[in-house]
């Protein structure tokens, strides 16, 4: 798709990977691009998603905004998340569709998987059992979209494709320990440690469960190539193919951060998901997508944009 011309809206384009995503289209000189804000445009509510549009007429339309956290805040806000993402998402798609959007790129998440998913995940295993129970509502919430894009491409022929990203990190991220996901809860953590010559930091869990991290700019690089050369509605895992224990990260960025305190592990919080990599050979047969960015690179640059905008 010849993204030139057309009215591009990001949904979610003022929040982290938004931010990523709106600079990449830039980058590659596309410039006409709608970020509606909250504050105008509340996505649960379909009339204002009607007003949007109308307003703001798109020829494409990248739906990144969600409601989401880490597993804290799965745990405690679950009706909030599963209500808030599938009703955005619900919504936007239909109204696209009935305001003939030439294309919808919905962005799904990692925690749509089974809980025990075999290393690496494929695209196929996502309907082989049921997420891992913290973050179940607000996975299956964003895996509707999934449903929704398949059954459109079939009775309307509606051009809509589905990414599904894992654990996103890199500048611009949350850093709020309400609401953080891991690795900005780890920075914080040992940067206020140091900080206030604390001996130790706590985290969750026992540290042997194991994730994969995604550049926040490798994402966004990956997000514009699927927006204008993917037309299938299969889904298509975005991820860096490189596993690592929690254990072992905390100890990578304390390397980084020269800190030297004891890590103690409160195994009266869960783990989440017991290990999450994914297969990334259809990103990269579909529309030629290969990370770039190491994790310890990666992690150098969030590192030094935390340090130089903490308050």
């Amino acid at each position: 798709m010849n993204l030139e011309n057309k009215n591009i809206t990001v949904t979610g384009g003022s929040g982290f990977l938004g931010t990523a995503v709106v600079a990449e289209l830039k980058k590659q000189g596309y410039n006409n691009i709608f970020i509606p804000r909250s504050k105008d445009y509340d996505l649960r509510k379909e009339q204002d998603i009607q007003n949007m549009l109308k307003t703001n007429p798109a020829n494409t339309i990248i739906h990144l905004a969600a409601s989401c956290g880490g597993i804290g805040f799965n745990k405690e806000n679950p009706a909030t998340l599963f209500y808030d993402n599938i009703m955005m998402g619900t919504q936007l798609m239909e109204i696209s569709r009935q305001k003939n959007v030439e294309k919808f790129v919905a962005i799904g998440t990692i925690c749509a998987y089974p809980n025990l998913t075999p290393v690496p995940f494929k695209e196929e295993d996502l309907w082989n059992g049921y997420p891992e129970v913290t973050n179940a509502p607000y996975g299956l919430a964003k895996k509707m979209m999934l449903v929704q894009s398949q059954a459109y491409r079939e009775q309307y022929e509606f051009n809509s494709i589905y990414l599904l990203p894992v654990n996103l990190y890199g500048p611009n991220d949350n850093f709020d320990l309400e609401k953080s996901h891991v690795i900005p809860a780890m920075i914080r953590k040992i940067h206020e440690a140091k900080i206030n010559n604390s001996p130790n930091i706590t985290l969750w869990g026992d540290g042997s469960a194991s994730r994969e991290f995604l550049y926040v700019e490798d994402a966004a690089i990956a997000i514009v190539k699927a927006t204008k050369s993917y037309n299938k509605s299969q889904p298509v895992n975005l991820g860096s193919g490189i596993e690592i224990t929690i254990k072992e990260l905390v100890k990578l960025i304390s390397k980084i951060m020269d800190y030297q305190g004891q890590i103690i592990w409160d195994t009266t919080k869960p783990n989440g998901q017991p290990r999450r990599c994914l297969d990334t050979t259809k990103a990269r047969e579909e529309f030629g997508f290969v990370a770039q960015t190491t994790l310890e690179d990666g992690l150098r640059k969030t590192i030094q944009w935390y340090k130089d905008n903490a308050i």
